[in-house]
């Protein structure tokens, strides 16, 4: 047999091997973009949600629930099942401080719970009297 002959048909073998190789390469880096996604949207939702609790006339449980409306509207709602709200205090003030606990995406959207935890803070608004 010919050098030639042996080698006929290398050229698909290589090309499906290689072709396996990048495709995989690809598809974990969407998931990693997408993994990073989700947690800058669950943090910006921790934030907002701190930032609207903190806002004078409203109480944290008002912040847990627009947190858990931007997390609904821009995921899916099994991201904002364990959301928490608490007032800290802080060295001249008070402090809302939002802690989101939610999936990792690992395949997809679908992930184990409880993974990932962010939280989002914002100083309280004092009122203009000097009540709280």
């Amino acid at each position: 047999m010919t050098h030639r002959g042996r080698e006929s048909g290398s050229a698909i073998v290589e090309f499906v091997l290689v072709s396996v190789l990048v495709v995989t390469i690809v598809v974990a880096l969407i998931q990693l973009v997408l993994a990073l996604h989700v947690r800058n949207t669950l943090i910006d939702s921790a934030s907002e949600g701190a930032r609207h609790g903190a806002l004078l006339g409203t109480t944290p449980a008002d912040g847990v629930a627009r947190t858990r409306e931007l997390i609904e509207l821009t995921l899916a709602p099994r991201y904002a099942r364990d959301v928490s709200a608490r007032v800290v205090p802080d060295g001249a003030g008070e402090v809302i401080e939002v802690v989101v606990n939610a999936p990792l995406p690992v395949l997809g959207l679908l992930g184990p719970t409880g993974v990932v935890t962010v939280e989002g803070h914002a100083v309280v608004e004092p009122a203009l009297d000097g009540t709280p």
